[in-house]
């Protein structure tokens, strides 16, 4: 702050230098005029100078000391009232910024809650129709063309189901329930609900939970779930997906484990971008790039970790680690 001070009254420095050097050189070519006695008084100025840029300097930085420090919670009573004219200008243009932003922000808020609103009216009535799809496709004598029309008819449900999920992670901190989860009927059921597609891609499932429960919110843990055991599904031929669960430096932790097409290396940092499909596969159409996405939004809720491990060819380790107990009071606020 002292260098940005300087700055700003490098000028009136400079002036006050080129004074005093203008006065000791009239002083040094005109004779009638004592040299001595016109650079004491050159010294003490330039003493009292000094003090008043040390006395004005703690003065005229307070408010900008202050509007530095600021938050980021818009809250102006932080900031120091202004005292000089500048700094008084500065704050009203402040003011009226910051009330315009929150008006925006309230009005930008209350259109995605109806925008929220509608869309989730519109998927829970469209779920209507699906559920009477589901049980005409069970009724089908046809077990071919049944498996393909239940098949179609899981990707429409879960792509709802995401778009659902979507548009309710903007306020998810409205609708978390910490609590005591088993792990075992929620993984259970979300394979329940993918097994026509495993049976027509012949895939199966080695569930061994040696941690059977976790302290968190167990239906965003079981759309986290769904979404891994989506993308491992989807991405795996004829093989077997592993569940796992241990406990790690008292941290539990959930391991979903395929043996598909992997993932690229250059790809994993990306993986968890918004709409980020692939680099190596950019002509698979069937990706959205939306899965992992809102799966990391939800696990940043719920302060789960993810890490991955990933070999192309091989297959890849999907693994949550849960937060301690004594860290979850970080989400309920306790």
């Amino acid at each position: 702050m002292i260098r940005a001070y300087l700055r700003e009254r490098l000028s009136w420095i400079l002036l006050f230098v080129c004074l005093q050097v203008l006065l000791l050189f009239v002083a040094a070519i005109d004779n009638a005029i004592p040299f001595q006695p016109i650079l004491y008084i050159a010294f003490l100025s330039t003493l009292v100078f000094i003090v008043f840029l040390a006395v004005r300097y703690n003065r005229e930085t307070r408010f900008y000391k202050s509007l530095e420090a600021w938050d980021d919670t818009y809250d102006l009573a932080a900031i120091d009232q202004p005292e000089l004219p500048f700094e008084t200008l500065a704050m009203e243009m402040l003011t009226l910024q910051t009330e315009r932003f929150k008006r925006e922000s309230s009005m930008r808020r209350m259109e995605m809650e109806q925008e929220k609103d509608e869309i989730m009216s519109w998927i829970h009535e469209v779920k209507t129709p699906l559920t009477t799809m589901q049980l005409i496709i069970e009724r089908m004598e046809d077990e071919t063309l049944k498996s393909r029309l239940m098949y179609e008819w899981l990707r429409i449900h879960l792509l709802l189901d995401q778009q659902l999920h979507q548009k309710r992670i903007p306020f998810i901190e409205n609708d978390l329930f910490i609590e005591t989860a088993l792990l075992e009927p929620i993984i259970h059921n979300e394979i329940r609900a993918l097994k026509s597609w495993c049976l027509q891609k012949g895939i199966g499932f080695d569930v061994s939970l040696e941690v059977t429960e976790v302290l968190t919110d167990a239906k965003w843990l079981g759309f986290m779930i769904r979404q891994l055991l989506t993308n491992a599904v989807k991405y795996s031929e004829a093989s077997d997906i592993i569940i796992e669960s241990v406990l790690v430096d008292g941290h539990a932790q959930l391991t979903i484990q395929d043996f598909g097409r992997g993932i690229d290396p250059k790809d994993l940092p990306r993986i968890f971008d918004k709409g980020f499909t692939s680099t190596t596969q950019h002509h698979d159409s069937a990706a959205t790039g939306m899965g992992l996405y809102l799966t990391q939004k939800v696990a940043d809720a719920l302060f789960i970790r993810i890490r991955v491990v990933s070999t192309p060819g091989e297959g890849s380790i999907f693994t949550l680690i849960f937060p301690k107990k004594n860290e979850i009071v970080h989400i309920t606020g306790m």
